[in-house]
């Protein structure tokens, strides 16, 4: 596809769409025609994100009955149940919707109203959604035009555990996640918890064993293994602004040695999965800003457990890049058009 694919953006002024329209504006394949936000509604969206000012000014509209007809590919990053009704319009004027929410994420209906505490408004829709992640679900993605872009946590650990679990090369029970993330995970809005004097210089674990990812985590990784796969997830909120450090734990049935080679096997052509190299640790600096995700690997002979520690940017590889990503699978381009960006030394 030679023509530059006409994108939109719907909540572009949050966190991750903010990503997006950062992006997207610089994607030599892509053209951002129409940004949407409901609380800025007729104003710049460079009056509000004065960053955007040297290379992307553009008025915000409401909405996408807003969105300009000529879009080949909306985005949406809203709150859950939001989403729904954007990707029914979009699949009756055969425009891809790539949802950053999770509204499409959870297979099971009775799940997401456990979680979510909404029903499925349209059962044939969610049956069209592909599950985004690149890495596990290219050829699903390539097909579609409906994606639910993962969420942030359900990454991490997915990457981090793809290669052990599918060669069964650890115990799928008794698997623990600890994971630890920046404030920008939990948006924009205000909360005391995200209060600068509230985080700063603290550190503490938060809805452990009650996250609603868990269930879009035990749902990816019951899909590799082949059969259940239940998890302990606990998340931490960090004083940083961005990042994502999974440190997962799991029982062997390999040497590590096995278990090695065969995260070499898997990654090897990914263009985004770095395996570090041994006695290296997987740090959230080193994949700031980047759509890249390192993973490093660790046992305790003592225990024999396999420890693996698993780092994203979560407004990139877990947010944004990884929609930019989906996008790229859909239209046929190269996977890291728009991606190539390195991290910041410091």
């Amino acid at each position: 596809m030679d023509k530059k694919v006409k994108v939109g953006v719907i909540g572009a002024t949050g966190y991750a769409g903010i990503e997006l329209v950062r992006i997207l504006s610089d994607h030599p394949k892509a053209e951002l025609v129409g940004v949407s936000s409901v609380s800025f509604n007729g104003k710049n969206i460079s009056r509000i994100y004065p960053g955007l000012r040297a290379g992307f000014n553009q008025t915000l509209v409401e909405g996408i009955e807003a969105m300009p007809s000529e879009c080949d590919v909306i985005f949406g990053s809203l709150p859950h149940g939001l989403s729904e009704e954007i990707g029914a319009a979009c699949m009756k004027k055969g425009v891809a919707f790539i949802d950053l929410g999770a509204d499409f994420r959870l297979e099971d209906e009775e799940e997401y109203i456990k979680w979510y505490g909404n029903k499925f408004k349209d059962t044939l829709l969610h049956k069209q959604a592909v599950y985004g992640l690149c890495e596990l679900f290219r050829e699903e993605i390539r097909k579609s035009r409906l994606v639910a872009n993962p969420g942030c946590y359900p990454t991490s650990v997915a990457l981090g555990l793809y290669p052990a679990l599918k060669d069964h090369l650890v115990h799928r029970e008794g698997i623990i996640i600890d994971s630890k993330s920046g404030v920008t995970g939990s948006g924009r809005g205000l909360t005391l918890s995200t209060h600068y004097p509230e985080c700063n210089e603290a550190m503490s674990a938060y809805k452990a064993g009650a996250h609603r990812h868990r269930p879009e985590i035990e749902q990816t990784l019951s899909k590799i293994c082949g059969s259940k796969v239940n998890v302990t997830f606990t998340p931490h909120l960090i004083p940083a602004n961005r990042g994502i450090l999974s440190t997962i734990y799991c029982d062997k049935k390999a040497e590590y040695s096995q278990i090695r080679r065969c995260y070499e096997r898997a990654y090897e052509n990914e263009p985004f999965v770095v395996l570090l190299e041994e006695g290296e640790y997987a740090n959230i600096k080193n994949v700031r800003l980047t759509n890249c995700c390192h993973i490093s690997l660790h046992q305790d002979e003592h225990t024999q457990k396999l420890i693996i520690c698993c780092a994203i940017d979560n407004m990139v590889k877990g947010a944004a890049g990884q929609a930019v990503q989906n996008m790229n699978i859909i239209f046929g381009f190269n996977e890291t058009l728009g991606l190539s960006i390195i991290a910041p030394a410091f």
